[in-house]
């Protein structure tokens, strides 16, 4: 099987935010409902979901580099329950034996030794019907494929976003109830496990993976847990300072613009950002300095008189 890092084309060291960004471009790019006409993408999606959900969760990328799971998130047997050195049958040393003499005796190696009388004819009963349908399992009772997946996008207002929500959403004829996070980025995939299609050999049914498209707010951005806001100031208010009412995910509230303020600088409202994860971010407004629309033949007067101040050292 492919390396989870080559799928989402990053490097075994790259960070979190690396990965994240690498995800959010492919899921975009391999998005079912933006290649229609490509079969292929379908399968490309899952494969960047499957390969994210592993490598952007911390404890399972470790588990993953360490070779203790596999793609799929399932246990190896490499240090996944054995004491010692990884040996399941001893002290945690090997030991090599020749062609001519057993480990196991003359006799040859008794299965039903280590796994009960049963194991040979759990082999046996691999193909049989369960529930009417044929399975295809292997003898420990794990069923070999599952369902598949169903992809779709979800159209969510900033807002809703922002303070978290609950969406009804229609697949396949059935309407499920799916919950948006606080704070869930543009791109983001929610997974409904076993609510996608049923598997033709009995097995576990497949999931649905909404990707959340987060549709954009008139003046308010999103940046982790922080809210971000433009806010345009006049030559009067920038110079001489003012009081402003601006907006906040809670309601109006007023601020100060401190005289002499330049464009670009930063005010910060301590708690007025998203409220997710145990942790609530800030509202950051980054002022705009505007010119008139219109000739203001005084302010041209004033500023013509002023005296040059540098402000450029290059």
């Amino acid at each position: 099987m492919k390396d989870l890092y080559d799928i989402l084309g990053v490097s075994k060291s790259a960070s979190d935010s690396e990965i994240k960004s690498a995800y959010r471009k492919l899921a975009r790019k391999y998005h079912p409902d933006l290649n229609k006409d490509d079969k292929s993408a379908a399968e490309k999606f899952k494969e960047v979901n499957g390969a994210y959900e592993i490598l952007g969760d911390k404890e399972k990328r470790k588990k993953y580099d360490a070779g203790e799971i596999d793609q799929d998130g399932k246990p190896t047997g490499f240090g996944a329950g054995f004491s010692g050195s990884g040996n399941p049958f001893g002290d945690g040393s090997y030991q090599t034996y020749s062609s001519s003499s057993s480990p196991f005796g003359n006799g040859g190696f008794d299965f039903s030794s280590i796994f009960g009388d049963d194991i040979m004819s759990a082999f046996s009963k691999a193909g049989s019907r369960r529930g009417g349908a044929r399975t295809r399992s292997n003898p420990f009772g794990a069923e070999m494929q599952k369902g598949q997946d169903i992809s779709y996008t979800l159209d969510v207002n900033f807002l809703d976003v922002a303070k978290g929500a609950e969406k009804k959403v229609n697949i396949n004829g059935k309407t499920l109830s799916v919950k948006i996070p606080a704070g869930f980025e543009d791109g983001q995939t929610l997974r409904l496990k076993n609510m996608g299609q049923p598997s033709p050999y009995g097995g576990e049914n497949g999931d649905v993976l909404i990707m959340v498209h987060v549709l954009p707010h008139p003046y308010f951005k999103l940046e982790g847990l922080n809210v971000l806001l433009d806010l345009p100031i006049s030559f009067k208010e920038a110079v001489l300072g003012a009081k402003i009412t601006v907006p906040t995910l809670t309601g109006k509230v007023k601020i100060t613009v401190p005289p002499y303020s330049s464009s670009g600088e930063k005010l910060r409202l301590k708690g007025k950002g998203v409220n997710a994860k145990n942790q609530t971010g800030d509202e950051i407004i980054t002022l705009k300095i505007m010119a008139p629309a219109e000739h203001n033949k005084i302010l041209e007067q004033v500023l013509s008189e002023m005296g040059d101040v540098p402000q450029r050292n290059f």
